[in-house]
């Protein structure tokens, strides 16, 4: 089984803007840029396991994250590089002033 991600090159800037401007999907950000890869179960975010799905779906379609499947358990990780050479600097900047919880 494959999700859909889309190419980067291919995703508006205000997409990803969009994904990135809700609280919980900068943290899910903020966790991955901290911690690399993740299995999407370990994001402790204080939400039901549907609200956080939403969210890792939406980051996944804004071209920001990259969702493996390996047998029952998915892992999740940023596609900085990708982000960074479509937008120099996006990620960083938006990581770097966004206020923390």
């Amino acid at each position: 089984m494959e999700l859909y991600e889309p190419d980067v090159a291919a995703v508006p800037v205000t997409t990803i803007l969009s994904a990135l401007g809700d609280e919980a999907r900068l943290e899910i950000v903020r966790e991955l840029d901290r911690d690399g890869e993740r299995c999407c179960g370990t994001f402790d975010l204080g939400l039901a396991k549907a609200t956080r799905s939403h969210h890792l779906k939406v980051l996944r379609e804004a071209g920001v994250t990259h969702t493996r499947i390996e047998g029952t358990s998915r892992y999740v990780s940023l596609r900085r590089d990708e982000l960074e050479r479509r937008y120099p600097g996006l990620l960083s900047a938006v990581l770097a002033t966004a206020p923390t919880p």
